[in-house]
């Protein structure tokens, strides 16, 4: 099943993120296609019930993200976000599910999804995840990010294929540990920004130096990565 939008008027000025929704729900897609395109600068440009017309419509409809389902019928969210970021590096697949299992996050991950949610987000949550991944930043919901650092510290191997190991222990000033540490907590920018009582910016900021001295290119690499070293351990607040 496919559908598609169109354009929402006084928004030509507007950078516009089109979106694909892949979920076999017709409820949570009705949903999240009434979120975008209530959303500036947004617009759904269809909805798929399965995986297979997930990947055929990304190749018609070029869309900038794909919001996957990851637990649909036939071919699946995990095999679907495979082909597409093989067909298209240049589409962003956003995992919007209500498992946030090592089960779904590795593989989802490991597939190319680059972000992780679960469906009872908030709605401006979800907006903006999509914005988030679209920019080529990693969101995911805290216990997602529980989720994957747990499952690293019980098992490293499972997500080497995703990252080139770190020789050594770089130095980390103080200031950028402690946002770190709060972003293993589940924290979000706004979050860490007034624990630490300095603006977004400065947390955006501190994240982008981390990537950087870890040699890590996303916030999720950025976990693994931390936990890893042994700098954090997975727990939430």
């Amino acid at each position: 099943m496919d559908s598609s939008a169109p354009p929402s008027e006084g928004q030509d000025d507007l950078p516009e993120i089109r979106v694909l929704i892949a979920d076999d729900h017709p409820v949570m897609s009705r949903a999240l296609r009434t979120y975008v395109d209530s959303t500036p600068g947004m617009r759904c440009v269809g909805e798929v019930r399965e995986g297979a017309g997930a990947v055929e419509s990304v190749g018609r409809l070029m869309p900038d993200v794909v919001v996957m389902d990851m637990h649909m019928p036939g071919v699946g969210g995990i095999e679907a976000t495979w082909q597409i970021r093989r067909m298209s590096e240049s589409v962003a697949v956003l995992a919007v599910t209500t498992f946030s299992t090592e089960r779904y996050v590795i593989p989802a991950l490991r597939a190319g999804a680059g972000g992780y949610i679960v469906k009872d987000a908030e709605p401006e949550e979800i907006i903006d995840a999509i914005r988030q991944v679209d920019d080529g930043m990693a969101p995911f919901s805290p216990s997602v990010a529980h989720q994957l650092m747990v499952s690293v510290k019980n098992d490293p191997s499972q997500v080497t294929s995703l990252l080139q190991r770190y020789p050594e222990m770089p130095r980390l000033p103080e200031r950028e540990l402690e946002g770190l540490r709060l972003l293993a907590t589940g924290c979000s920018n706004a979050e860490i920004a007034e624990q630490m009582m300095v603006s977004e910016a400065t947390v955006k900021a501190y994240m982008g130096r981390l990537m950087q001295r870890l040699g890590v290119r996303d916030r999720v690499q950025l976990l693994i990565r931390a936990v890893e070293l042994g700098v954090v351990e997975p727990s939430l607040e």
